[in-house]
């Protein structure tokens, strides 16, 4: 019984590891940007519902597109395989599927930002491939009689093992042929930021909480979360990357490389939060950015009474809707070229992206930035509008206990601490709840600024047992935090952080 399945079955497998990986080789010498799997994985985020993105970000949060990477990989091994066992009984069903495959992922590189028919060849080429070899190793599946048996099987083996060690070499030889990163990082890595022309100001005295286990003030940026639509970092050449605001203005503005860093650069505080963040979770970071007004920019721009929004464009295609005054008031709104004192990280938008306090990132903070449109809600809508989540997106109020998360400690004084945060507003105050008893104000520390995150901390006289503890914030005009629950759709998470702990 296992001969009639097991050995198509890893032809299959074998072929197709031999078309992808002849594909990988090609998209290095052709298109860098049209992997297969890549792109792939690319349209399937485009096209996964709102529910199923959040799901995957709550269930693998920041390795989410690892998570989706390993899936699309073994969902190829399991058509793979049935592909080899149909075509040992129909042969003809066995190519289609494979060729609709190689169409699904020639959609997937045409419908990219950009795309060429460059982009095309490799899931051509991936398609092709696997059919020849899917073809040739079923001529060479094992034979049933005892007498021929081991020796076609060992040839049989011989023949898959080469097509997958090819398929694996070729697909090597296209992720090194793919300078474009390397060189990127060269860039980066020997890029020295401008001297800000304006400083921030210092962090004030006792900002900081020594409370063990509590979030760092400022978030470095190995541990700054990423969430963005991008499967494959872009690899923009500052040398080659230019700002183009144009759409109801009067003047259209161009800007490169070397005029952004050549203008008075100012340095800011600003806490970062993405939509997807559950309340208690920790898609928030906050850093010290370097970079331009976007104001600024648009004063030379002019844009028309009309408008009130910018569409601001990744190199990628990645779109956000920005409420126009957001980038034109007060606040430190800005193209920035620097993160806690040294060049964007790539993940995190370099040469340039936006960052703009008080607003959830799918309207405000893109990466990799190449283009602002300005122009109005009612005639444009960006990715994530697109998709049912809300146009405009201002954070709301929320705090977060980040010790105790749980665990069991002896009676007495207990220190529970955490952050609270309402950028571009401010925190009065935080206050702890014990068991749904009166609220009790937590001390507060200093915060930087208003657009950043701010630590608390409350001493708590805990007596055994088990207890619940939950948070909530109040900010500086007024608002306090609801404790009425909303999931992350359309426009952010309400409710209470809570966390159970068993005192002894």
């Amino acid at each position: 019984m296992r001969r009639q399945w097991l050995w198509p079955a890893l032809a299959g497998v074998a072929a197709v590891a031999f078309g992808l990986g002849v594909a990988e080789l090609v998209a290095g010498l052709l298109a860098p940007r049209a992997s297969p799997l890549l792109v792939v994985g690319s349209l399937m985020i485009d096209l996964a519902p709102p529910w199923a993105k959040d799901a995957a970000i709550a269930l693998f949060g920041t390795a989410d597109k690892i998570a989706l990477l390993v899936g699309i990989g073994l969902v190829l091994v399991a058509l793979a395989a049935f592909a080899g066992w149909l075509h040992a009984r129909r042969p003809l069903l066995a190519r289609l599927l494979i060729v609709a495959g190689g169409i699904f992922g020639i959609v997937a590189a045409m419908t990219r930002e950009g795309s060429s028919l460059l982009d095309a060849i490799p899931a051509t080429v991936a398609l092709v491939a696997a059919v020849l070899a899917l073809s040739a190793l079923q001529k060479r599946t094992p034979a049933e009689s005892p007498r021929d048996g081991d020796l076609s099987r060992r040839r049989f083996l011989g023949w898959a093992g080469g097509a997958t060690a090819i398929g694996a070499v070729a697909a090597l030889g296209g992720i090194a042929l793919q300078a474009g990163a390397r060189a990127v990082t060269a860039v980066r890595d020997t890029f020295v930021l401008p001297r800000a022309a304006t400083t921030a100001p210092p962090v004030p005295a006792g900002a900081e909480l020594a409370v063990d286990g509590i979030s760092p003030l400022v978030t470095p940026n190995a541990e700054f979360y990423r969430i963005d639509t991008a499967l494959q970092v872009p690899n923009l050449d500052p040398t080659q990357w230019s700002l183009r605001i144009h759409g109801l203005v009067e003047n259209e503005v161009v800007l490169t490389w070397d005029e952004l860093i050549a203008l008075p650069l100012e340095e800011s505080y600003t806490t970062l939060m993405c939509v997807s963040n559950e309340v208690g979770g920790g898609l928030i970071g906050n850093a010290l950015w370097l970079g331009y007004p976007l104001r600024e920019l648009l004063t030379r721009a002019k844009p028309a009474g009309s408008a009130d929004m910018v569409l601001s464009r990744s190199s990628d295609g990645f779109t956000a809707s920005s409420p126009i005054e957001a980038l034109t008031d007060d606040r430190n709104a800005i193209l920035a070229v620097g993160m806690n004192g040294e060049p964007l990280p790539l993940e995190h938008g370099f040469p340039v992206r936006m960052v703009v306090p008080g607003l959830y990132g799918y309207v405000s903070a893109t990466k990799w930035v190449t283009e602002l449109e300005v122009t109005r809600f009612d005639a444009r809508t960006a990715y994530w509008t697109d998709r049912g989540w809300s146009e405009r997106g201002p954070i709301k109020i929320s705090s977060r206990i980040d010790v105790p998360r749980g665990g069991s400690f002896d009676a007495g004084d207990v220190v529970v601490a955490g952050v609270a945060w309402h950028q571009h507003t401010g925190i009065a105050k935080v206050e702890v709840s014990v068991d749904e008893g009166p609220w009790r104000e937590a001390e507060l520390a200093a915060a930087i600024n208003v657009d950043t995150w701010v630590q608390w901390r409350y001493v708590w006289d805990a007596d055994p047992g088990q207890h619940v503890l939950r948070v909530r914030a109040t900010s500086v005009d007024g608002e306090v935090q609801t404790g009425e629950e909303q999931g992350v759709v359309p426009d952010g998470a309400t409710g209470y952080d809570a966390v159970g702990i068993d005192i002894r």
